[in-house]
């Protein structure tokens, strides 16, 4: 049998996706259509004999986890539990913090998932590269081709070209070292316990050397990127699987609209219902765009590519909205326009405004290119990028809001251009 993890941090991360994880857990914010996490979830539930995801990470529980649990158990008929850290461990911490829960029941494997990455998801493909590569308990991470330059921002994986076998892996290196990077999604097994635990041990005698602080926590927080894979390259026990299929990580707020993007082309194969189409009497749709089943739309408005409308929505006529994400209860006025923008819970935009942000899309021109993980600000400027509305925000009749971040609950009164309005 098999089990998966999904690794959602906490609260102190996802700062580079506010405003908008102030309302919602970063692992929550709908992308496509659906909770982030319930992409994983479900390509997850289709491995066959997977018997258990567990959430791991130090959100405390909230109605909203809680919620959102219940009914992905429902929908995917698997049991899915939430463990919450008692501070952050890391992505090795986490994982050996709960290694009973993992190892109960005892699966020969199990998936890691990092939760802030889009993806495929090629898991039944990993299962059977393993037992084509190595021995029957090597390890497995899903890797990716990136162009050099952008390759320095993520893990290099240096392979063997012949095995696969990864003979070297350096997390975020200063100068070149592979155009191969690692995807944050791990095919494991109980034994990768046993090299976290030679970690642990080795951070408590350091402890033992240093003054004695808050110890116990230190030597927990363990990092499987830098601590593990670093030292298990080249020794024959992990390998790496490279996909072909979409993958970007979703760090910014520019990049959950890209990542919105992949999932919903990838509904054409996997959920053709989820996309909506041009009908008698409905909204003009071009390319691909999901509409809640709530959502009340004037037939004269026009949407798409790459749109998707949350619960209760209201679109007036005329209106026309292309590469945005429009959140649950958002009002769109009559004529009003949203490009590249994200508008937040119970937004209202008035009457002929304009709503525009500026795309932070990789190059179309190198099927190797990643989404660029911008800084908020460059040269003392605020670099353009996707526009946010915040939660209840409301943009008054006949104003332009271009590339600007606006906090939750503000009114504005003119046009603002390159600002957050805090």
């Amino acid at each position: 049998m098999l089990k998966a993890v999904i690794l959602i941090g906490g609260p102190q991360k996802g700062t580079r996706f506010r405003p908008l994880s102030f309302e919602v857990p970063k692992p929550l914010f709908p992308v496509a259509g659906v909770p982030m996490l319930q992409h994983h979830i479900e390509a997850c539930a289709k491995v066959p004999n997977m018997k258990e995801i567990l959430l791991i990470g130090f959100y405390q529980p909230n109605e909203e986890l809680n919620r959102f649990l219940f009914n992905a158990q429902q929908e995917f008929k698997i049991s899915i539990r939430y463990l919450q850290e008692y501070a952050a461990l890391g992505t090795g911490g986490g994982i050996y913090h709960f290694r009973d829960q993992i190892v109960s029941g005892s699966p020969e494997a199990f998936f890691v998932l990092n939760a802030d990455v889009c993806s495929a998801f090629p898991l039944t493909e990993m299962l059977s590269f393993q037992k084509e590569h190595g021995e029957p308990n090597s390890f497995v991470i899903l890797g990716t081709t990136a162009n050099r330059k952008q390759s320095m921002n993520y893990g290099c994986i240096v392979e063997n070209e012949e095995t696969n076998e990864v003979m070297h892996y350096v997390e975020k290196p200063s100068t070149f070292v592979s155009d191969i990077i690692n995807c944050g999604i791990y095919l494991f097994n109980p034994e990768i316990f046993q090299h976290i635990g030679t970690v642990f041990q080795k951070n408590q005698q350091d402890m033992l050397l240093e003054e004695p602080t808050n110890g116990w926590h230190r030597a927990e927080a363990i990092r499987l990127e830098q601590d593990i894979f670093t030292a298990l390259a080249g020794q024959g026990r992990l390998y790496v699987y490279k996909t072909l299929s979409f993958w970007s990580q979703i760090k910014s707020a520019g990049s959950a609209i890209y990542a919105s993007r992949l999932y919903l082309s990838q509904y054409h194969s996997n959920h053709p219902e989820r996309l909506a189409s041009s009908k008698e009497g409905g909204p003009k749709i071009s390319g691909n765009v999901y509409i809640h089943p709530t959502a009340n739309i004037d037939p004269t408005a026009m949407l798409g590519p790459n749109v998707s409308i949350g619960t209760g929505v209201t679109i007036g006529a005329g209106v026309r909205v292309r590469e945005s994400i429009i959140l649950h209860g958002a009002n769109l006025q009559d004529h009003c326009c949203v490009l590249n923008s994200i508008v937040g819970w119970d937004s209202t935009i008035g009457k002929w405004a304009r709503v525009e942000g500026t795309p932070s899309d990789p190059n179309p021109n190198d099927p190797y290119s990643k989404i660029d993980s911008e800084t908020l600000f460059r040269d003392g400027k605020l670099t353009p990028s996707i526009t946010i509305l915040g939660c209840n925000v409301t943009i008054p009749s006949e104003v332009i809001i271009l590339n600007s971040i606006v906090l939750p609950h503000k009114d504005l009164n003119r046009s603002f251009k390159n600002q957050i309005i805090l």
